[in-house]
C-alpha cells in the first residue's frame, strides 16, 4: 500500500470553529451541545510521500494542539527531533503563519514560499524568533517544481487573492505573488491545495484538469454570509474568497473538471455546510464534494 498521505491537521478558516467569542448559527449550536456540530482547528494539512518526512503547507495558530493529537508528528529520537522538514506558505495570513513561532524552539526546518510572502514575515520583527542558523527561508518561483525527501514534490501558482489583513493599510502592499495555491506530487499522482482563492478563472481549471484530489477554498456557502449572520461587515469578494453557492460560485465553477475527489477546507464557522444534515452540507455532498474535517486522510 502507497505510505503518501494528505492529513487535514485543521479544517476552519482563520478563528477555528467554534469561534472562540461566537454565536452565530453554527457557533451557537456547537455551545448548546449539538452533535451535528463538532470542533475544528485553522487550517493546515500535512503531507507525507514516505510516512516517515512530514511537509506542513501552512501553519496554524493550532499547531500544537494538532501535532498533540497526531502521533506521526511527535518527536521520537533524541532529545529534540521532529518528523516536520518544512513548512509552505499559501499566503501571510495570520492563521497561516502565526503557528511558525510554536516552531522555533531551536529546531531545523525550512520554510517555502513567494519572496512575496517571505517579505512579509520579514517585515515582522517577531518572526526573528526563528533561529536564521536552524530555520532556512527559501524563495520558490511560481512554476518552479521542488523536490523533497520520500518521492514528494511541490510546484507553487498564483490563485486570485489579497494581501493579508494587516497589510491592507498599506495602499502600496502588493498583491503580486501574496496568495497562491500548491500542486503536490508523488510518483506519478497529484494533488492542489488552494485554501484561499477569489475566483476561478480558465486557466486555474486548465490546470485542475486530472488531479487525483483537490482541496479548495470552502470559506463561505454565500457572498454576504457574514452581514446575514450579523457577525461581520465584509462580504467574501472584499476578503479574498470565492463563495461556494452561486451561479459564479465554486461549486457551479468546478463542476465539469475531471478530478477525482474534490474537498472543501478552510471553512468559515458561519458556513452552514458545518452543520450535518444540513440543506446546504447535502447539496454539497450531492454533487460529490467533501466537507473537510480534523484528522481527516487522504492516500494519494
Amino acid at each position: 500500500m502507497s505510505r503518501s498521505r494528505i492529513v487535514i491537521l485543521g479544517s476552519a478558516a482563520g478563528g477555528g470553529s467554534p469561534q472562540w467569542n461566537c454565536r452565530c448559527t453554527v457557533c451557537s449550536l456547537y455551545w448548546a451541545g449539538d452533535p451535528r456540530v463538532i470542533e475544528r482547528t485553522q487550517s493546515s494539512i500535512a503531507v507525507t510521500g514516505d510516512g516517515e518526512n512530514w511537509l506542513l503547507l501552512n501553519c496554524s495558530p493550532d499547531l500544537r494542539a494538532q501535532v498533540l493529537r497526531s502521533p506521526f508528528l511527535r518527536p521520537v529520537t533524541g532529545l529534540r527531533h521532529s518528523p516536520i522538514s518544512a513548512v509552505v506558505l499559501t499566503n501571510g495570513d495570520i492563521d497561516h503563519t502565526v503557528g511558525l513561532l510554536s516552531m522555533r524552539e531551536l529546531q531545523a526546518f525550512e520554510i517555502y514560499a513567494t519572496s512575496r510572502i517571505l517579505k512579509s514575515l520579514a517585515e515582522n520583527s517577531m518572526f526573528s524568533a526563528l533561529s536564521s542558523s536552524l530555520v532556512t527561508r527559501v524563495p520558490v518561483r511560481l512554476g518552479k517544481e521542488v523536490s523533497l525527501p520520500g518521492d514528494l514534490a511541490f510546484e507553487l501558482f498564483e490563485v486570485p487573492g489579497k494581501v493579508p489583513l494587516y497589510e491592507e493599510r498599506h495602499k502600496s502592499a502588493s498583491r503580486v505573488e501574496a496568495t497562491v495555491g500548491v500542486r503536490l506530487s508523488v510518483r506519478g499522482r497529484t494533488a492542489h491545495y488552494i485554501p484561499g482563492c477569489a475566483a476561478v478563472p480558465s486557466e486555474l481549471k486548465r490546470r485542475l484538469m486530472g488531479s487525483d484530489v483537490l482541496l479548495f477554498d470552502g470559506t463561505l456557502w454565500s457572498d454576504e454570509e457574514l452581514l446575514i449572520e450579523g457577525v461581520g461587515t465584509k462580504t467574501g469578494e472584499r476578503m479574498g474568497h470565492i463563495s461556494i453557492s452561486g451561479v459564479a460560485g465554486s461549486l457551479a465553477e468546478l463542476s465539469d473538471l475531471d478530478i477525482k475527489r474534490k474537498i472543501y477546507t478552510h471553512i468559515n464557522n458561519t458556513n452552514p455546510v458545518l452543520i450535518d444534515g444540513s440543506p446546504e452540507r447535502n447539496h454539497v455532498e450531492m454533487k460529490g464534494w467533501k466537507i473537510s474535517y480534523d484528522g481527516m486522510e487522504i492516500m494519494f
